[in-house]
């Protein structure tokens, strides 16, 4: 039997509390997420507004909160003026980000629309094109946003049957304008001083915006670290957030990195965090920049160039792009990257699951047909609904393992969230072993929790097990037994490659 990995859980040391929006997601025009995804017209499901009813079903059961729109690469080229007004007159456009036509039948009163019924939970997150426009633009879609009445943008949504303004709070300045890729491309000079004087100019309209800065696409960018220092240090009074992005997959068959890959993800926080407040410092600023981990996912971004060749060559409508089959192993290193989050819940206070149907997504469709959950919804909804409170300092003493990237990596990935309401405690764990069970325990100081409420798992002897059209409950969390509290102490054992939910009372 492997040695156990051990912890202590005391409510005296905690890292922060956990912000609603760590579980949001992200809506993108972008191959099948909208169209066919969550609005498809003439679907059996679909409601008055087109959208689909299952679907909207289970992402109420995903429980995500604030969402992200409209991209992504694709608001580098957005006009927000086509998206509003009578659908029917809405002009058809080439998007360039994902070469596709865009029809504009679901725009921005759709989106504020599809929020409310998501619940009261879901909040607007509206990216603002700084590709191929600037701060006039900005301005005028804050005032047909926000504006209640009595100016010309501000009536012209009123006219467009949306009496009640739509009281955006959190805005991106611009998407990855780091990336090459991004339409209106900017070196970090360039886009610093276009998001402050946006930034300025939008604060002059309401000093209460929430604003994200644009940070580098990845970790991995040549100018990683450089960038984020010059942007801030032309918006950091303007702005609340700096974002982060970053995507997994496993590559050349080296699993035991790929399980690794929130090593990765902690490594890029801290790192951010480092910049912010090296920033700050410099600035003699008190103040404390956040992080807006924006996009996050597994994401077989490998496949893409084959996927754009085959879907896009005549600017198709809605095309099946990105598009991925999570297994259980994706589950896994999926739960592992919600893990890292929470253990940085102190600046970590917006996060954005990429995306949220059909595209790298926890649930997938048919057009005409099912709406299904992926392996990774699993971990998502059960981390947005038992993952809410005070996150307490988990710090591991584990057995290791070597992998080719990141060196020598614990078995184990865990973090635990207290409800400071009830006193109740949920471990979330990952077993990183693809062939050795691990046995975890716990010693809970000051804690009044004295029993297992339940310990559920997503695990499976196939690794590669996913859901399907024709399988869509072939992989579903299942209860582990064995788990108990005795004097203290939690005991449990985690299957190899598993991702554990232990809720303590």
């Amino acid at each position: 039997m492997t040695t156990p990995a051990r912890f202590t859980l005391d409510p005296a040391f905690t890292v922060g509390d956990v912000n609603p929006r760590i579980f949001g997601s992200f809506v993108e025009h972008l191959g099948r997420c909208v169209y066919t995804g969550i609005y498809e017209p003439d679907h059996p499901s679909a409601d008055e507004a087109g959208l689909r009813t299952d679907v909207l079903e289970l992402i109420r059961e995903l429980g995500v909160t604030a969402v992200r729109y409209p991209g992504g690469n694709f608001v580098s080229g957005y006009k927000w003026e086509d998206s509003v007004g009578p659908a029917d007159e809405r002009p058809r456009r080439l998007d360039l980000a994902w070469r596709s036509t865009e029809t504009n039948r679901f725009g921005l009163s759709e989106y504020i629309a599809f929020l409310k019924k998501i619940g009261p939970q879901a909040e607007p997150m509206m990216a603002i094109n700084l590709g191929t426009r600037g701060v006039a633009e900005a301005l005028e879609l804050q005032e047909y946003a926000n504006h209640p009445s009595g100016t010309a943008l501000s009536d012209l949504r009123v006219t467009h049957g949306d009496k009640d303004p739509f009281g955006i709070r959190l805005w991106c300045l611009g998407n990855e304008m780091d990336g090459p890729w991004q339409t209106g491309h900017k070196t970090a000079e360039e886009y610093g001083r276009l998001a402050a004087e946006t930034a300025r100019a939008m604060r002059q309209i309401d000093p209460e915006l929430e604003l994200v800065a644009c940070g580098s696409s990845s970790q991995g960018m040549p100018t990683f670290a450089d960038w984020e220092a010059k942007v801030l240090a032309e918006t950091y009074d303007l702005v609340d957030y700096i974002s982060l992005h970053a995507y997994y997959e496993e590559t050349d068959g080296d699993r035991d990195s790929f399980l690794a890959s929130a090593v990765d993800m902690e490594s890029f926080i801290e790192n951010v965090v480092a910049t912010c407040d090296h920033i700050g410092a410099r600035l003699k600023s008190k103040k404390k920049i956040n992080l807006s981990f924006d996009e996050w996912n597994v994401w077989y971004a490998s496949k893409l160039p084959a996927q754009m060749e085959e879907n896009t060559r005549d600017w198709a409508e809605a095309p099946r792009l990105l598009e991925d089959n999570y297994s259980v192993t994706d589950a896994v290193v999926f739960g592992s990257l919600l893990i890292a989050l929470l253990r940085h819940a102190d600046r970590v206070t917006v996060a954005c699951l990429a995306q949220l149907v059909n595209v790298i997504a926890p649930i997938l469709t048919e057009p005409g047909g099912p709406a299904w959950k992926q392996t990774t919804f699993f971990p998502f909804a059960q981390a947005s609904r038992y993952g809410r409170g005070q996150v307490l300092d988990v710090r591991v003493d584990s057995p290791t393992y070597e992998t080719k990237r990141f060196g020598e990596v614990p078995l184990l990935h865990a973090t635990a969230v207290r409800d400071p309401e009830t006193g109740a405690v949920t471990v979330f764990a990952v077993n990183r072993s693809q062939t050795e069970p691990l046995p975890l325990e716990v010693g809970l100081h000051g804690l009044e929790v004295t029993s297992v409420v339940e310990h559920t798992a997503v695990a499976d002897a196939d690794p590669e097990a996913s859901n399907t059209l024709d399988e869509p409950e072939r992989v579903t969390p299942h209860a582990v037994a064995g788990t108990a509290v005795q004097e203290g102490t939690l005991s449990a054992t985690l299957e190899p490659l598993s991702w554990n939910v232990i809720r303590l009372a």
